[in-house]
């Protein structure tokens, strides 16, 4: 069965599932369903979790055999796989046996980007279906973002302003997880108080000396000295990459499609405005990086955004920061048409 995020409580209330997917571009979402999934399997006793990444480094014989070897104990576990392509390759059949059959001692969760059109045709997906629950993230329309906004802003026992309310959507830019930090900054800076443009502007003030959005910039300008700088700072404060990930993967993809918009000679103006570009800045940014890097410089970076997530769920061998730094190295280097 398909379900959206507002009515997965209450389909956990009926009880667990033997499988779930859960797959979106809003990492925030994806992860606070995630959370709710989590938390019910624990209560209901499945209380060690393994986990798995999808990518060309994955042995499948051995998730194979993890889900093989559950049988023989009593333990009862969760079994994570994350597929940051949306895709499940040499996975499929695995996953068409295992869904046949779900095991009793199991909770199979799989954690996905926007699922690839040709995988809800696939025979997995289909089992899926009749044995799981598919939990479909949608991101948040521009024109409810603010909305949203205010509703997180409630839950954390603040209220906005108008004027804060619109200093925060244009800063924040529909992008969820950065606001979601900001609330739990604006929480702990005016606990429980009506949050004006003057709290806003205190709460920037307060926090890292450089951010995550001027580190987007300063990556696709290729401005690489001055976005190493930021990345030390982000690094030495604690910042969680993946809010800054998300816009930046968004932005690479919007530069790629402005280059084809350049190569057809069309206007952007609109396309940008669709996309929700409304800070001339950031729109010179990126229309600057369309004409600087090359197709293969934007895709090598789009790969070292999947090296980034990677390391910051612990797949890899080096932090987030590293892949990064690797970045504004490409950036700086990788550019013409």
């Amino acid at each position: 069965m398909k379900t959206q995020p507002a009515q997965l409580p209450q389909v956990l209330k009926k009880g667990l599932a033997p499988v779930y997917l859960v797959s979106g571009d809003e990492p925030l979402l994806v992860q606070e369903c995630c959370d709710q999934i989590r938390q019910t399997a624990r209560e209901a006793g499945f209380q060690d979790r393994l986990t798995f990444h999808a990518d060309q480094q994955l042995d499948w014989n051995r998730v194979g055999e993890e889900f093989g070897a559950m049988s023989l104990f009593a333990e009862r576990r969760r079994i994570e796989i994350h597929l940051p392509t949306g895709k499940l390759g040499d996975g499929r059949n695995l996953l068409e046996r295992v869904l046949a059959d779900p095991p009793e001692d199991i909770i199979l969760i799989l954690i996905s980007a926007r699922l690839d059109a040709a995988e809800i045709r696939r025979k997995w997906y289909k089992e899926l279906q009749n044995h799981g629950v598919h939990v479909t993230v949608w991101p948040v329309d521009a024109d409810k973002f603010p909305a949203w906004l205010q509703q997180r802003a409630r839950s954390r026992g603040l209220t906005l302003t108008r004027g804060a309310l619109e200093m925060l959507t244009e800063r924040l830019e529909g992008n969820l997880l950065a606001a979601s930090q900001e609330m739990d900054r604006l929480a702990l800076l005016a606990p429980g108080q009506t949050v004006d443009e003057e709290i806003v502007e205190q709460a920037v003030q307060n926090s890292a000396r450089f951010n995550s959005f001027e580190l987007v910039t300063e990556l696709l300008t290729g401005n690489a000295a001055h976005a190493n700088k930021i990345i030390g700072a982000l690094e030495q404060e604690g910042e969680n990459p993946l809010g800054l990930l998300s816009v930046l993967t968004r932005d690479l993809n919007l530069v790629l499609e402005l280059k084809q918009l350049q190569a057809r000679r069309e206007p952007s103006a609109n396309f940008l405005k669709q996309h929700g570009v409304r800070q001339p800045q950031r729109a010179r940014a990126l229309e600057s990086a369309s004409r600087k890097h090359s197709r293969q410089a934007l895709y090598q970076a789009l790969q070292l955004c999947s090296d980034t997530d990677r390391a910051t769920k612990g797949f890899a061998d080096h932090t987030p920061w590293f892949a990064l730094r690797e970045m504004a190295t490409l950036l700086a280097a990788r550019a013409g048409t």
